[in-house]
């Protein structure tokens, strides 16, 4: 039992980060702390300062965990990859989880790529971004090698110079062939110089020669060429003209700015590169209860920027973050970048401006999506809400659904899925082999499926293995009636658990009806949300198992064919069937095209062929 006046007093007077779990063991909130005795123990003091909504968080603690670290910047970064990992109710949370491209120009090597990059590494590489459209990334490196015929090849070079015949990009004239040594490497290096100049944004040099060519070829009367050439110019002047010039300065500046009404939020950014700004996104937050423009502020950049390679010299905000955590983000902002970084509240001139207009855009999105947030609320946490008014019973959280999947008794499997706050959670669903039952027995493949989940879950709790399973639902919910609940009481009870079972009913024509609970079947309005959740757990827990079940099928009929041939081992197997695709044409090609396919010989085709004639 956790005794939390005792683990009060255990509390180191060190840096680190807290964890709260309710009576269910979920985390409720992450934060972080200069003293981690000073700071969990004010939660539990009596004091008027609190808000409703921390006094509402500490009426759920059940009990607390923390890691101490030797800085306070340690617990900072910490704190962020936890929230990101389990997603407290009572934090502030980005809902979005996005990764920006950007184009990687590789000037360490004697002759440099232009290549698309989801990363961006401390190498010897140039890049340029983010970008916020991964479609208009592709389209400027599609441009660039148009315009100066740069490599795309992972050939070593110099090293393989006219090893190999140069690709199909050299004949249609988009490559100068390096491989070949069609070009020098200083000639080669001028042309990266001019990549790295249009990158950087001096397009006029690139619009003038483009003319100039367009206009030379016109009056050649080579037509084609001059429309290709003109081809490239618009391309080029579409660019320039997205790169809205903002200001002289020159600097790598992000502007943020959001709007809110209730606990929904939309946070927009402006990036802002050069001096040029190059793209704006937009981004969901779920606000904590109480929290204020400060928090959300804080909350937002420490989660944003933990996710994000690239960080600016600068970021102008909306509102000042929370005063104790400023000069401590900016710490942890410049060790991640290797320059200063500063954070600045503009109040007036271009710059406020902006801000401005980043909120504009920011309260745009929102009563855009409102009417799609109320619908997804209503489709998860809302019928989640419904299930609990059926059933009787609050604060569910984790649903987890099982299913078993077998032909005739046939490499039998069993499915498990997990839907939390209504949202399927794919990182936690589970296949599982029948091991134990021989036959089409559903009711004891399901008793083995369960057992081993919670065994092995039981096991997790005492540290004894790893897996994911040591979170428990807080419903399970069967695919069947009285027999599969039954079945499902009785191994929990075996187990000594706790927890509540239902039962997703079917009709005659293997549609969902109704809920089997506690002895009685509860019917289900077919129109409401409730149902429509219930019928999508059930349907995606059959699913996961067909698939399976599908998978194992299909490699079981392969060995059966392939491996007993003598001379076909599993190298040999997969070989074939990469090479032909399907065992009809294995069945039907020739002892060449056999000896043909890799790992094969004249024997092993020889016997193949044979098989396949006298079977």
């Amino acid at each position: 039992m956790f005794d939390i006046e005792e683990e009060l007093k255990k509390l180191p007077e060190k840096p680190g980060v807290y964890l709260m779990h309710d009576d269910k063991d979920e985390i409720i909130y992450v934060g972080k702390a200069i003293s981690l005795k000073n700071r969990v123990r004010q939660y539990f003091q009596s004091s008027r300062g609190k808000t409703a909504k921390i006094n509402r968080m500490v009426s759920r603690i059940a009990r607390f965990e923390y890691i101490v670290t030797d800085s306070e910047l340690e617990a900072l970064v910490l704190e962020c990859n936890l929230i990101k990992e389990h997603k407290p109710r009572y934090n502030t949370m980005l809902k979005d989880d996005k990764s920006y491209p950007y184009i990687k120009v590789t000037v360490g090597e004697p002759f440099p790529r232009v290549l698309f990059s989801r990363d961006m590494k401390r190498d010897k590489s140039r890049y340029f971004g983010p970008y916020t459209s991964a479609g208009a990334v592709k389209d400027s490196i599609g441009l660039i090698r148009k315009l100066y015929k740069i490599r795309t090849c992972n050939r070593r070079l110099p090293e393989d110079i006219g090893k190999e015949r140069p690709c199909l990009n050299y004949h249609i004239r988009q490559c100068s062939a390096p491989c070949q040594g069609y070009i020098s490497q200083e000639a080669y290096r001028e042309s990266i110089g001019q990549v790295l100049d249009f990158l950087g944004g001096n397009y006029d040099a690139v619009l003038k020669r483009l003319e100039s060519q367009m206009k030379e070829a016109a009056e050649k009367l080579d037509f084609e060429t001059a429309a290709s050439f003109r081809e490239l110019l618009f391309s080029v002047q579409k660019i320039a003209q997205t790169q809205k010039i903002i200001e002289d300065g020159g600097e790598d500046r992000d502007v943020i700015a959001y709007a809110a009404e209730g606990p929904d939020a939309v946070v927009e950014i402006f990036f802002m590169r050069e001096g040029k700004m190059i793209g704006r996104d937009s981004f969901h937050l779920t606000i904590g209860e109480g929290d204020g423009p400060a928090q959300v502020m804080t909350q937002f950049v420490k989660q944003f920027y933990a996710g994000t390679p690239f960080i600016p010299r600068t970021l102008f905000l909306q509102h000042e973050v929370l005063p104790e955590e400023r000069e401590l983000i900016e710490e942890w902002l410049t060790k991640k970048r290797g320059q200063k970084v500063s954070i600045h509240v503009p109040k007036k001139g271009e710059k406020a401006r902006l801000m401005e207009m980043a909120e504009k855009n920011a309260r745009i999105i929102l009563e855009r999506d409102r009417e799609k947030i109320k619908r997804e609320e209503l489709r998860t946490t809302g019928a989640v809400k419904e299930l609990e008014e059926l059933l009787g019973l609050s604060g569910l959280v984790r649903l987890e659904a099982f299913d078993i999947s077998n032909i005739s008794g046939f490499q039998a499997v069993g499915s498990m899925v997990v839907y939390e706050y209504g949202r399927p959670k794919r990182a936690d669903y589970r296949k599982f082999r029948i091991k134990t039952v021989k036959g089409p027995d559903d009711y004891a493949s399901m008793e083995e499926v369960l057992t081993r989940r919670f065994v092995h879950g039981k096991e997790e709790r005492q540290g004894l293995r790893t897996g994911g399973f040591d979170r428990f639902p807080d419903l399970l919910m069967m695919d069947g009636g009285r027999g599969q609940v039954s079945v499902a009481k009785r191994v929990l009870e075996n187990l000594g658990l706790s927890i509540p079972v239902c039962g997703m009913v079917k009709d005659d024509s293997h549609r969902t009806r109704a809920l089997y609970f506690e002895g009685e079947e509860l019917p289900i309005d077919k129109r409401s949300e409730g149902f429509r959740l219930i019928t999508r757990i059930q349907d995606e827990a059959h699913r996961f198992a067909i698939e399976y079940h599908r998978s194992l099928r299909s490699s079981a009929q392969v060995h059966s064919v392939l491996d007993d041939i003598k001379g076909i081992g599993p190298a040999r197997r997969k070989a074939l069937m990469r090479t032909f695709g399907s065992l009809e044409k294995i069945r039907e090609a020739g002892i060449e095209e056999l000896k043909a396919a890799p790992s094969m010989n004249e024997a092993a085709a020889m016997a193949v062929y044979r098989f396949f004639r006298e079977s």
